[in-house]
């Protein structure tokens, strides 16, 4: 099982050599991948706008140019994205952006991608929130042909190529791996026609887990597609514990084994933590964090290896 850490980007208080000092020492830990959290803004609650799930002011620094960071300091550690919010960027440049990311980083890149839920957001990049699913559909399939055709040509509802060329062509080419974030019935499907990978969640009124992966199976059995192509990830979260665990979580690592090993038995391969619910523990230094991030490592992968 291969287990990813989402950087914090509150971190960014410690100026450049903290941020290097935290990149560095996750990949000295033996984490399998850095994966960082993406929104470009997010909008204050208005009369006619209810307030985000995140406060307003939650510093988060822009993901690309995080990972490009981050590979130029490391050698070994996946770099990925957790999710990017693709329909809200123009897929061209993306497209270009990845394959510079996995050109320089030798390969390293996992892309996670999701619709978002964010209409302000969309609003001020200057993109359709309505139609977020069905562009990020034709989206998908247009960064494979840029990674992997000499000549990219796509013609879809809202996207068309005409002998277009994108060179250098990454390392991975149009193997990058491509992760659907999600949690509904739309989600599932597109993972099941278009992901190498599902980045599951749970948020508020989803069905049980286990039914959200037998409803994956199914589709991707409708597809016939073997649903054991399909990777799964799950991030460690305290939602099914009790109160008193729940408060504790992120700062007991025998709790983070036992959610790691229910998501593996189960069926997941890959699972991330989050450290800003560590830094809210009270690890508000790279060492601080850093040291509390080797202990988890500790704890978990003697059981999760086997």
């Amino acid at each position: 099982m291969k287990i990813s850490v989402v950087f914090p980007s509150v971190m960014y208080r410690e100026g450049p050599e903290g941020v290097q000092k935290l990149i560095r020492g996750i990949e000295a830990i033996g984490f399998d991948e850095l994966d960082m959290f993406d929104h470009v803004v997010m909008g204050y609650p208005t009369e006619s706008r209810r307030a985000p799930f995140y406060s307003p002011q939650m510093p988060i620094m822009e993901a690309f140019m995080l990972l490009s960071y981050a590979a130029a300091i490391t050698t070994r550690i996946g770099l990925g994205t957790g999710v990017l919010v693709l329909p809200q960027r123009n897929p061209t440049l993306v497209a270009k952006q990845v394959a510079t990311l996995d050109t320089l980083s030798a390969g390293r890149i996992r892309l996670g991608v999701g619709i978002g839920w964010q209409r302000s957001e969309y609003e001020a990049l200057g993109e359709d929130y309505n139609t977020r699913g069905r562009r990020m559909d034709e989206a998908i399939q247009m960064l494979r042909a840029y990674w992997a055709d000499e000549h990219v040509n796509f013609s879809g509802r809202y996207y068309q190529l005409d002998e277009i060329a994108m060179e250098p062509k990454p390392p991975q080419g149009g193997s990058i791996p491509i992760w659907i974030g999600g949690t509904k019935a739309g989600a599932l499907k597109r993972v099941a026609e278009h992901g190498d990978g599902w980045m599951a969640m749970n948020a508020p009124g989803d069905d049980p887990l286990q039914d959200r992966i037998n409803q994956l199976y199914r589709y991707a059995d409708e597809l016939g597609r073997d649903p054991s192509t399909i990777g799964m990830q799950m991030s460690l979260s305290p939602d099914a514990l009790n109160k008193e665990e729940r408060k504790r979580f992120y700062a007991d690592p025998e709790l983070l084994l036992r959610q790691c090993v229910a998501i593996r038995d189960m069926g997941f391969d890959h699972t991330s933590i989050d450290c800003v619910p560590i830094f809210q523990q009270g690890y508000r230094s790279s060492d601080a964090m850093l040291d509390h991030l080797a202990l988890i490592y500790e704890t978990l992968t003697p059981e999760l290896d086997r």
